[in-house]
């Protein structure tokens, strides 16, 4: 069930507060990254080459619920990446409320370092990473705002539904992570953790958790994965 959305002006006070967190403490950088939130009749999501540190509330560009934008600068063009995350998870135990999507450092060198053909980015390393994040489908390469890319996402989302571990992330290859949960809060901290686990495995790369370990976690937490 997809959470309530948030009133419109609570959503860009909470955007352009998460914005400025995110590229204060460098998981963003320049004009990379943006974020949307879900509304009752449509879509806030951040300007297209807009720095994600100095974003101003009134100036976020506004979409009616067919994805038409009726406000604002002009959108940024993931806004199809973003719709099709919503829709695809509505139906799963983990629905999007918010997207986040940033070029943080660590998952950007994983994925550079990556077999190309893996199907996820990060092994289940720590309980907090698969208590908080989940598995993370590692899409393959395609340009920013490619709608190849979009479909690619949806299909992960619903594949991993039906296998009974909805996922909160995807990995865009060579371009950085889509995260999302029920608020612009709940995205940043899902990015955090995901984040810090990718700079644990550059930095260490150890033996993941054993099936023992994973199934605890899901007795003890409800963990997705």
């Amino acid at each position: 069930m997809s959470p309530a959305p948030m009133s419109e002006a609570r959503a860009r006070e909470e955007i352009v507060r998460v914005g400025r967190s995110l590229f204060e403490r460098g998981y963003v950088h320049a004009t990379a990254g943006n974020i949307s939130v879900r509304l009752a009749d449509g879509y806030l999501i951040t300007p297209t080459d807009a720095c994600l540190g100095t974003l101003q509330a009134d100036r976020l560009a506004r979409l009616d619920a067919q994805g038409r934008q009726t406000g604002g600068d002009r959108a940024s063009k993931t806004i199809v990446l973003h719709r099709r995350i919503y829709e695809a998870s509505a139906g799963t135990a983990a629905p999007a409320g918010c997207v986040v999507h940033s070029h943080s450092t660590h998952l950007v060198a994983c994925s550079l370092r990556a077999d190309p053909a893996a199907a996820e980015l990060l092994p289940p390393l720590t309980p907090y990473f698969v208590m908080k994040v989940g598995r993370v489908p590692h899409i393959p390469y395609h340009r920013p705002g490619a709608p190849e890319a979009a479909e690619a996402v949806a299909r992960a989302i619903a594949r991993h539904a039906e296998a009974g571990h909805p996922i909160r992330a995807v990995m865009l290859a060579r371009l950085g992570p889509n995260v999302w949960h029920d608020t612009p809060a709940a995205a940043m901290a899902t990015l955090e953790e995901l984040e810090e686990t990718a700079r644990l495995w550059w930095l260490a790369p150890a033996a993941p958790l054993n099936t023992a370990q994973i199934d605890e976690l899901r007795r003890a937490f409800n963990a997705f994965w």
